[in-house]
């Protein structure tokens, strides 16, 4: 491995966008309103956070995604080539969980053409 390189923590999450409805203090006498449309829209976001193995004064890096509905192994790829982008040539050891998107056949394919990226899986 290169000791050279960026060492980058990858992960997505998705959150509803209805709004959470919780107790609250109304003026006495009213009941508190909250009006939606009760659509159940959904986003996801993929969060990578960055730090040089040989460098620690270059500081750390995070970069963020954001998209409607949820990720699959193509809106990943999309995620990591704007992550190649981000990290302009330099090279990268990203690190992720085992989501079936992540160790997908395609995913597998598309890095091994990747020159600046080396995938590693987290432990379970």
């Amino acid at each position: 491995m290169n000791t050279r390189a960026w060492i980058v923590f990858l992960d997505e999450s998705g959150v509803s966008l209805l709004p959470q409805i919780r107790r609250t203090y109304p003026p006495r006498d009213r009941a508190p309103l909250l009006r939606h449309r009760l659509n159940r829209k959904r986003a996801s976001m993929a969060g990578a956070l960055g730090y040089h193995a040989a460098d620690p004064d270059r500081g750390p890096r995070l970069c963020f995604h954001l998209k409607p509905g949820s990720y699959d192994t193509t809106g990943l790829i999309e995620v990591l080539e704007q992550v190649k982008v981000f990290y302009r040539g330099e090279r990268v050891v990203l690190v992720w969980d085992g989501l079936s998107a992540h160790w997908s056949r395609a995913m597998r394919a598309w890095g091994t053409q990747q020159d600046w990226l080396t995938l590693e899986r987290l432990p379970a």
